[in-house]
């Protein structure tokens, strides 16, 4: 473990030497994460990629890739592209990047179920902005505004994220 790493503790995410409250999916923590469970997959991810809106925000940082409307990722264990980004129109179920809410203003994604995705093992565990203090999330990591814009020119791909 290193002072780099986020690591999910029973009172919020530290890193870096500081802790930052955090909301966990709805289901909890589990070791047998499946697709619609809105739990958290305990193990360790790593962050592969930074999206952010550019109409609503500046590049947080150089690797950062700006998402809009037509962004979208798949959830639908079905799919071929299962568990990545794909654009609009999309014929399986997906969840929209480009939301109307400032939750995915910036979204750090994670290699959780990835290359390749095993069907039904769960899909977008990702770090985004929280839509109220510690409300649950349908899987992902949630933070403060404030605190997630702290983070970001501190990260890069490959931070590992602990979740215990």
């Amino acid at each position: 473990m290193s002072p780099d790493d986020l690591v999910l503790t029973p009172t919020g995410v530290r890193f870096l030497g500081r802790r930052f409250p955090v909301a966990i999916g709805q289901g909890g923590v589990t070791d047998d994460k499946r697709e619609g469970d809105g739990a958290t997959p305990r193990g360790v991810l790593r962050i592969t990629r930074m999206l952010y809106r550019a109409d609503r925000l500046a590049r947080p940082v150089p690797w950062a890739v700006p998402i809009g409307p037509c962004d979208l990722w798949s959830d639908d264990p079905r799919d071929r592209a299962y568990n990545t980004a794909v654009r609009a129109p999309h014929p399986f179920s997906h969840e929209r990047l480009g939301r109307p809410d400032p939750l995915y203003d910036v979204v750090l994604t994670t290699d959780w179920n990835a290359a390749p995705a095993v069907p039904g093992r769960g899909s977008a565990i990702f770090l985004h902005t929280w839509r109220r203090p510690r409300f649950p999330t349908a899987g992902c990591l949630a933070f403060r505004r404030d605190h997630l814009l702290w983070m970001l020119p501190r990260l890069r791909p490959g931070t590992r994220v602990l979740v215990r």
